[in-house]
């Protein structure tokens, strides 16, 4: 008998008409999600279904970051301008609008019961933001990289922020200033999780390890082992009894004292973007292109909790004074009005937009009146009840931490897909057997499709006759990234009772390919007006960093392609950013890419390559030089990268071709470090 099945895909289905950049779920009831894309468009969806519920517009530039409010009530999503814009989901409008940031927003967060929210940008600032004023009231200064997390602590007097330049920032909110760094990792910090109850927190890193930290004496407790990729999303279970974290299709299961590795699941999730805990089932949710996809983990049927993971047997057999022995949060919300006063964030006001947001258009597009109806206006009635005045004493009482729902239905589980000879861990690789084997018989799809959990293909539009097996076989052929190339390919047409074809069966497999290109082609270009917009206002790093956190090699290539004729640009902070990136790109099939990062890597040591040495090789100075300590540490991670660079080229030096010289080349400019 097959096992029980303890994952599987729940949905797939298009999200966006542009690419999707950024997705949110509903960590209250793991049953809403939120999308932002290209088309500067927030969705929101019912978990499971491929409808939206709702369309909110008003952001001028394409959305970066998403995050629903701990009642999910309240969506806020910022912009690549910098712009935020807070959306009541009950009265289908948008609250506020703020502004501040001079770059895109990467990480956003509300307060788990005050009137605030905090957003983290490509700008390496952290803004404080009161909801009720429409203002910043403080900037957190400090990171050296894009802000890529935010997390309040439970009780809502700290902030935590992650960020590319490897450290993890402890912040006090009511004495506007740093507590403490975080600064164990060797690479970007992704994400960020304070332990529900107890003073702890986790951080998840590119380096592919998790540490987790006292936060009484902001020590580091304990770090797991190096995984196989980096670490993109992490989730405490809301007992606090153990950590879950998503890596590239696979999650693990960890307890940190002592560290501990209590099960790994294989889930074909991809990237995953986030993670939702509710009714002893994991909840999670990726993007591609324009695609949204839905999983569910059944925590039962993994260890701690269940299953044969390692350690489930003798989980509850454990001591619990280690985990007694650390403080714990104290959540309450502040009942008086002087201890609210002490417990609410030093304010420091800002110039900010302050515009009378109930004169913004809505922006609202209902395309789902029930399902929206049951989702976010359970409450309305009572709400109106309770709330006798209007305008600022109405929205000020809607922010108390009071349950959104007054009586919640109980949430039913995700069923797991009818059983099947393969186990669900091993369905993503069938499935994509099977889409290869039956891609010349099926049409593209024109418009969004849902995928029922087993996985089957959509059904066609009217029955087809079985054709014959194809005369001819097409060689397998290198597909180039982002295309498919078997869209461009004509289809096997049905059996028919006569052979002639139709001028419009022509027409058609003429055009077929056009739209997706057209579709690569239109997102490129996006990407580079972006890129440019920033290049051309003066900062080139952060235009940069925006070209890197796009993740298309293409536009990164375009961008070093310019780089290479401007050779006075480079310095050792564009060298800390790029050389991860030209270390894949001279992993890559095609040759120009590896061109332009070889190219590159020239430009950095003949440039840079005796300043990388120096710095690496010269002895420690008396007395504290901040500048010059961290002009070493980008020398040493420089120094890192290139030597990864190498050890590549060694093995590739051999192979015949036209690159042989090129990797000849880089050997011989890297040996100069020796």
């Amino acid at each position: 008998m097959a096992n029980p099945k303890r994952s599987w895909k729940l949905q797939e289905f298009t999200a966006h008409g542009a690419d999707v950049n950024c997705l949110g779920l509903g960590h209250k009831s793991g049953r809403v999600m939120v999308t932002g894309g290209e088309d500067r468009k927030v969705n929101l969806w019912s978990v499971g279904k491929a409808h939206c519920i709702m369309s909110l517009s008003g952001h001028t530039t394409t959305i970066e970051a998403v995050r629903f409010g701990h009642a999910e009530e309240l969506v806020v999503a910022g912009s690549q301008s910098g712009a935020l814009k807070v959306w009541d989901l009950e009265q289908a409008k948008i609250l506020r609008t703020l502004t501040g940031h001079k770059a895109g927003i990467k990480s956003l967060d509300f307060h788990p019961y005050g009137e605030y929210t905090a957003s983290g940008s490509m700008d390496c600032n952290v803004k404080l933001w009161d909801i009720r004023r429409k203002g910043c009231i403080y900037t957190y200064k400090g990171h050296t990289g894009s802000v890529s997390c935010l997390r309040f602590s439970p009780d809502g007097r700290w902030i935590a922020s992650a960020s590319e330049d490897g450290l993890v920032k402890l912040w006090d909110l009511t004495a506007g200033k740093l507590i403490t760094d975080l600064k164990l990792h060797k690479g970007p910090v992704n994400t960020v999780e304070f332990h529900p109850h107890e003073l702890l927190i986790a951080s998840g890193s590119n380096d592919r390890t998790i540490k987790f930290w006292d936060l009484e004496t902001f020590q580091l407790v304990s770090s797991t082992e190096a995984d196989t990729n980096p670490i993109r999303c992490i989730a405490f279970h809301p007992d606090g009894m153990c950590l879950y974290s998503g890596g590239k299709d696979v999650m693990k299961v960890y307890g940190w004292e002592p560290i501990k590795c209590y099960d790994t699941v294989a889930v074909g999730w991809g990237e995953v973007c986030d993670l939702s805990i509710t009714n002893t089932q994991l909840i999670a949710a990726s993007f591609n292109k324009t695609n949204v996809t839905s999983f569910v983990v059944d925590l039962e049927k993994v260890g701690p909790l269940g299953g044969n993971g390692a350690g489930s047997n003798s989980f509850h057999r454990e001591p619990s004074s280690l985990n007694n022995s650390r403080k714990s949060f104290v959540t309450e919300r502040p009942p008086t009005q002087s201890t609210r006063q002490a417990s609410e964030p030093k304010k420091v006001e800002e110039p900010g937009d302050k515009s009378d947001d109930p004169e913004d258009p809505s922006g609202a597009d209902i395309q789902n009146p029930a399902e929206y109806r049951e989702l976010f206006q359970v409450n309305s009635r009572q709400g109106q009840h309770n709330s006798t005045t209007v305008g600022h004493r109405k929205t000020r009482q809607r922010y108390t931490r009071t349950p959104s729902h007054a009586a919640p239905k109980k949430v039913e589980k995700f069923q797991p897909p009818p059983e099947e000879t393969a186990s669900s861990e091993s369905q993503p690789v069938r499935q994509r057997a099977v889409e290869k084997k039956e891609s010349t018989n099926r049409n593209v799809p024109q418009r969004p499709v849902e995928r029922s959990p087993q996985g089957n293909r959509n059904v066609p539009q009217r029955p087809v006759e079985r054709s014959p097996p194809p005369q001819q076989q097409r060689s397998p052929r290198e597909e180039p990234g982002g295309i498919n190339a078997e869209d461009f390919l004509p289809r096997q047409p049905a059996a028919r009772a006569q052979g002639a074809t139709s001028e419009d069966d022509l027409h058609d497999l003429v055009t077929k390919g056009h739209n997706p290109m057209m579709t690569v082609l239109a997102g490129r270009s996006r990407n580079l007006q972006i890129v440019r917009a920033m290049w051309t206002s003066g900062n080139t790093k952060t235009a940069i960093d925006s070209a890197v956190s796009m993740h298309d090699p293409a536009v990164l290539v375009d961008v070093l392609n310019v780089l290479n004729m401007k050779t006075s640009l480079w310095n050792l902070d564009l060298c800390t950013v790029l050389l991860p990136q030209l270390k894949e790109l001279l992993n890559s099939k095609y040759e120009c890419y590896v061109q332009a990062a070889g190219q590159a890597v020239k430009l950095v040591m003949r440039n840079l390559g005796q300043t990388i040495k120096n710095n690496i090789s010269s002895a420690p100075s008396i007395g504290v030089d901040i500048s010059r300590e961290e002009r070493q540490r980008k020398c040493t991670q420089c120094y890192t990268n290139l030597m990864e660079i190498r050890s590549m080229m060694e093995k590739r030096q051999d192979a015949s071709g036209k690159l042989t010289n090129l990797y000849k080349e880089i050997l011989l400019l890297i040996s100069t470090l020796d």
